[in-house]
């Protein structure tokens, strides 16, 4: 269980393969005339006590955003649970005092700008070891609150067990899940394919940034 002062790391997952985007960054696509990810910051870092990056190949790309940039240390691309890992391993080698991570995803540009107090408020008012984002009705694990005391049975289910799934270790702990309105816009609504870039285009207009 979290409390109200200890320090939470903020983690964008930029790492993605954007197969339906015809491979391209998705984070590095501009929504509203800024980059995903410049909004997705934008969002997290007022909310957490500094912020990383989760992605694999050059850094260099992200050079402009003057963060750490951390990759996967499971081969393979295995998915948002292996940015995590990686987010938890950065923290425990160079934040000692951090004891969680809060993660947002790079392709969800409307993050809500109260995601890490919700999530912390509710993982200690449930005792909870875990928390995560629900809107609609849809659980949405790349944004949630990762105890960093848990990244070896995380390692241990990534490459021992080869679960990949995020639901599917979640389920394992005790899980509080936090549920956003929909309205005027979802918060977590995020960008896989064109249509969803017009549509995100839209949203920026409702988001007013």
């Amino acid at each position: 269980m979290t409390d109200d002062r200890a320090p939470i790391l903020g983690l964008v997952l930029a790492g993605g393969l954007a197969r339906r985007m015809s491979g391209a960054d998705k984070a590095l696509v501009k929504v509203g005339g800024r980059t995903m990810l410049d909004r997705v910051v934008a969002r997290l870092a007022p909310q957490c006590d500094g912020l990383i990056l989760s992605a694999n190949g050059d850094p260099a790309r992200f050079a402009t955003f003057g963060l750490p940039v951390v990759a996967d240390s499971v081969e393979g691309f295995a998915g948002p649970l292996a940015g995590v890992l990686a987010a938890l391993d950065w923290a425990a080698a160079n934040r000692p005092g951090v004891a969680w991570v809060a993660s947002a995803a790079g392709d969800s540009p409307f993050a809500p700008r109260d995601l890490v107090a919700r999530l912390r408020a509710a993982a200690m008012a449930e005792n909870a070891e875990l928390a995560v984002a629900a809107s609609g009705g849809r659980a949405h694990p790349t944004s949630g609150l990762w105890p960093v005391a848990l990244r070896d049975e995380l390692r241990r289910a990534l490459v021992v067990e080869n679960c990949r799934k995020v639901d599917r270790w979640t389920a394992r702990y005790r899980l509080a899940t936090v549920a956003w309105p929909t309205a005027p816009f979802d918060p977590f609504f995020n960008v896989n394919t064109p249509e969803d870039l017009a549509e995100a285009e839209r949203l920026a207009a409702l988001a007013g940034d």
